[in-house]
């Protein structure tokens, strides 16, 4: 297409053109372009653009004939591009706050602004004759021309601001296709950027100093215009800045300077207050300076602060580092800071539910506050978990009246709710809202919420207290209540709930059906034997058709006693021994042990009028509630319980009464009475050979008591051991065999035959569960231990006490199921270290286990606790026992996989004989991901040393070099001294180093 044509088309088109962008070097062949371009109200480029393009030609490398980089020249056409860039920001009233704005830099990353305000903040200095390596806290700022002097203090502000900006977390943009010449220009800028952030913080002292000194100036300052820079580029030959532009340009005043500086310094001290808390007092001080000088400038060109920011600032000091100077108003912020710092919680309710009467403190303080509470609470202070629930019960009242979901915590804090919660959050929800003046939306998420918690209560008396608090009456309709309750009886079919809850017991309507609905619902929350017995007198005298006992379907007895109780003839009685039973073993379960004890005592009472057999049913029932009642109280804190319970355990595992129903947890747990309690004579000798023959559990009880009754002992006394071996491994044991299902296909079933009847692994786990007594726990680990070892495919043997008991093989290993063999000593280990967290043979264990499945950081954590337990966190030596050369060589085998190859190294020396290969190999390393030479100090072999010497001279790594050498002429590890010396010297370097690991993998 010829020219004409193509402007003949342009001419014709409908679409509007597009101005072609201005290049950067259109800007050096005409002079007063820049200024023409400035000046459009939309110039493209935009003027941060122009400076990144104007630095980026002047600072571009230069490549030489013999292909070297060479560093950019320093000739005119360079000279000149930086004087553009310096007009550019110029023309911005070197407004920071303008040239920091990330979103308006055409980058491939968020950080590429900081090399390029670095290079332009650096050209200001040079150009206003500040020479190159001055350092500024030098400087008098009072003697410098008021150019000079301001181009200080601006560079000075932009290091400040930059450190403070770079503290904040940033959103990378989302990375498109990896493209490897774009990867390798963002990695290269990243660097150049790190390593400048890096000089500005160690700086940073230096240019704090100097923005103080500044503020002890009395003078305007100037800045320089684009004319000035002109005057400057003009008069190269000017020393110390001596020219018409030290006095011409943007003035600034003493004020305006102030009030800049004065914020700038505000902010780094807010930022390094979490370190030293005085800082937060300086930085309040500068942050209400600050709002002074505002005040008094009003609207400036040349000071333009973020005042919604600045009152941040000033919120937060004040919270912080409360004044008395200062008649500051007092804030919910503050008051609340003070009360977490003093832990008065009850005035931090009361603003709280204050503040749910007009919400005003926003939803992420609130959620803040709750976190911090959380953590404390964490952290072991039992005390705040009530303040924790209180707080968050604020919160979702507060966010269910702002239309917020209710969040997890809430109903995290709320699986368990008690009369006490219920009452709080009633409390709240009527303080949060005021019934007769309150919009209809804010009553029908109140009433949502309200009828949300009935229905999510089990309890029916919790639900009452809700269904009958004057606020769920005044918010929900009849018809709203009468649904409500149609929803709950579906889910409980068998309580008849009337629809406004009875308030005393005595208080019943005139209505029969009424009357029995309510004294079901009585005899459901009841747990007073003698008020259970007169509410079902009551109760069949009403009607003589009903079984009471089926009132609700969580009364439970077990099978073995069902059968008997439903066969007693009278109704009344019937109901009244079953729902005594059901409500004393469900009290038993959730251990209300005062309750089951009265329950159980009115049943026993009551039937032993009319029936041996379930009298001793409730024998039965009471001795194995006593067991329970002295392990949950005198048992824990090591009591011995007392001569009658241990005589009345005998009896029951004596006992032969005929057709007496017997719940085999009983035995069970009279078994693990004893074994916890170090009754192995009678287990071994007096138990009588009947029961041990019929009882499996008795039978597993006499085989361990036997066992560690024989620890320590000779060889020839491990009879028992053996019997107790071949026990696990048949239990452990199956027999495979192939059986076609009803679908066709071919399943294997696993079978046993146990000379311990009917025992299944399931149930001897939950039987040693149920054993407290250390040396049992260590006898069944250490079996199941050396029963994992026996496996033909095993890599990695499990270390473990008294393992050379057992027998060391098994006629037949396809037999046993290894697999849950492994299962077992996992669950068995963890729950060890429930009752002992520091027993450091345990802990042992479980750290092999965590080496054998390659789980190394967690391996680690557990040699290393072991090891702090049993020498008061490594301030004495170690025992060699815990510490042997193959627990030491799994920790290196670890620290090796996880490349902490310094580490490795260090550990070597912990071996009997010092293993410098792999010490040696280790070092070489350069991927290491710990901290390398800051480990030196905790070497104390001289020849792990001069090879670190060696391999530093080598690579060429003089600071490392030197601090080896250092770590070499320490005087303790000289080889001339005494043996003890430098056993002390390594003794010592040991203790340090475990500490350090410790704190590494804790």
């Amino acid at each position: 297409m010829s020219v004409e044509a193509a402007d003949r088309e342009a001419a014709t088109s409908s679409r509007p053109c597009t101005p072609p962008q201005t290049s950067w070097f259109e800007f050096l062949l005409e002079e007063s372009l820049l200024e023409k371009h400035l000046k459009k109200a939309y110039p493209d480029p935009s003027p941060v653009q122009l400076i990144v393009q104007f630095l980026e030609q002047a600072s571009k490398p230069l490549v030489n004939e013999q292909n070297q980089v060479q560093p950019p020249p320093d000739n005119k056409r360079n000279r000149i591009l930086k004087l553009l860039a310096l007009k550019v920001a110029a023309h911005l009233k070197w407004d920071l706050d303008i040239l920091e704005k990330r979103y308006q830099w055409p980058c491939l990353t968020l950080l590429t602004y900081i090399p390029v305000l670095n290079m332009l903040l650096n050209e200001l200095l040079c150009i206003s004759k500040v020479p190159p390596g001055t350092k500024h806290v030098d400087v008098d700022l009072a003697s410098l021309p008021p150019t000079t002097a301001m181009a200080i203090l601006l560079y000075n502000r932009w290091a400040i601001r930059t450190i403070v900006k770079s503290s904040f977390p940033v959103k990378l943009a989302k990375p498109g296709p990896p493209q490897l010449n774009v990867m390798n220009q963002i990695q290269q800028e990243k660097e150049v950027t790190e390593n400048i952030l890096k000089v500005l913080k160690e700086q940073a002292a230096d240019s704090i100093l100097v923005l103080e000194g500044a503020l002890k100036l009395n003078k305007e300052l100037y800045i320089h215009t684009i004319r000035t820079l002109d005057l400057l580029a003009m008069e190269p030959g000017m020393v110390n800045g001596e020219t018409e532009s030290s006095t011409a340009g943007f003035s600034i005043s003493t004020e305006e300077m102030q009030c800049q500086v004065c914020y700038d310094l505000g902010a780094i001290y807010f930022q390094q207050g979490s370190i030293n808390f005085e800082l937060y007092v300086k930085a309040r001080d500068k942050f209400f300076r600050t709002k002074e000088l505002i005040s008094k400038i009003g609207s400036s060109l040349h000071c333009i602060i973020d005042e919604k920011r600045l009152a941040g600032y000033c919120q937060a000091c004040g919270v912080l580092a409360p004044s008395e100077n200062m008649s500051q108003p007092s804030t919910p912020y503050s008051q609340i800071h003070g009360c977490l710092r003093s832990g008065n919680y009850q005035e931090l309710m009361k603003i709280f539910l204050e503040d749910n009467k007009t919400p005003t403190l926003p939803v992420q303080f609130r959620q803040s506050v709750l976190r911090e509470l959380s953590q404390k609470a964490q952290q072991g202070d039992d005390a705040l978990d009530d303040v924790c629930f209180k707080v968050c019960a604020c919160n979702s009242v507060c966010d269910v009246m702002q239309g917020r979901p209710v969040g997890v915590q809430f109903n995290r804090l709320f699986l368990r709710p008690t009369k006490e919660k219920i009452d709080f959050l009633l409390e709240v929800c009527s303080k949060s809202i005021h019934v007769e003046c309150a919009s209809e939306s804010a009553k029908r998420k109140m009433a949502y919420f309200l009828k949300n918690l009935c229905l999510s209560l089990e309890d029916l008396q919790l639900v009452f207290m809700v269904s009958s608090h004057e606020l769920f009456m005044a918010l929900l309709k009849d018809d709203e209540r009468k649904l409500l309750i149609d929803q709950m009886r579906k889910r409980s079919p068998r309580v008849n709930l009337g629809t406004k809850p009875i308030t005393s017991f005595y208080d019943i309507p005139a209505s029969a059906s009424v009357n029995i609905g309510q004294l079901e619902h009585q005899l459901i929350l009841s747990v007073d034997p003698w008020r259970i017995r007169q509410i079902l007198i009551e109760l069949h005298g009403m009607t003589s058709e009903r079984q009471f006992w089926t009132v609700s379907n969580k009364w439970e007895v077990p099978n073995v006693y069902g059968n008997v109780i439903l066969g007693i003839k009278d109704n009344l009685t019937r109901d009244l021994v079953y729902i005594l039973m059901a409500k004393g073993l469900h009290c038993s379960t959730i251990k209300d042990f005062a309750h089951a004890k009265q329950l159980f005592a009115a049943c026993l009472e009551l039937v032993t009028e009319f029936s041996p057999k379930l009298r001793q049913v409730m024998l039965n029932e009471r001795l194995l509630l006593d067991i329970y009642t002295h392990e949950a109280e005198a048992g824990l804190s090591g009591e011995r319980p007392p001569s009658d319970l241990i005589s009345r355990v005998r009896g029951y595992l004596e006992m032969r009464v005929p057709d007496v129903p017997l719940r085999q947890v009983i035995a069970e747990e009279c078994v693990a009475f004893l074994l916890n309690w170090r009754e192995n004579e009678y287990l071994t000798m007096q138990v009588p050979l009947p029961l041990v023959q019929t009882n499996p559990y008795v039978k597993l009880g006499q085989l361990l008591a036997a066992t560690c009754k024989d620890l320590p002992g000779p060889k020839e006394s491990r009879r028992a051991a053996k019997d107790l071996w071949e026990a696990v491994v048949q239990i452990c044991s199956v027999s495979s065999q192939h059986k076609r299902g009803n679908d066709g296909r071919v399943s294997l079933i696993k079978q046993r035959e146990s000379t311990l009847g009917i025992m299944y692994r399931s149930e001897l786990l939950s039987f040693i569960k149920k054993l407290r007594e250390p040396l049992v726990l260590t006898t069944v680990l250490s079996l199941f231990v050396k029963l994992h070892n026996v496996r033909e495919d095993i890599v990695n043997d499990i270390t473990a006490e008294h393992i050379s008991i057992w027998p060391s093989s098994i006629p037949n290993l396809q037999l046993v199921d290894f697999e849950a063999v492994s299962v077992t000593i996992k669950e068995l280990v963890n729950y060890a270290l429930t009752i002992n967290s520091n027993n450091h043979f345990w802990l042992i264990i479980q750290a092999d286990i965590y080496f054998a499945t390659n789980q190394y950081s967690a391996a680690l954590h557990y040699y290393l606790q072991a090891g702090a337990v049993c020498s008061d966190f490594f301030t004495k030596m170690v025992p060699p026992d815990i510490y042997t050369d193959q627990v030491i060589k799994r920790m290196i085998k670890c620290c090796s996989l996880l490349n902490c190859h310094t580490q490795v190294a260090i550990l070597c020396q912990f071996l009997r004989e010092v293993d410098y290969k792999t010490a040696f190999k280790a070092l070489q390393e350069q991927n290491s991901h710990d901290a390398m030479d800051s480990y030196y100090d905790y070497i104390w072999d001289i020849t792990i040393l001069e090879y670190l010497t060696y391999l530093h001279h080598k690579r060429g790594e003089s600071d490392k070099k030197q601090i080896a050498i250092k770590a070499i002429g320490q005087t303790e590890l000289n080889s001339s001294n005494p043996e003890e010396v430098l056993q002390l010297a390594a003794q010592r370097r040991k203790k340090k180093f475990l500490q350090a690991m410790a704190k590494l993998y804790f």
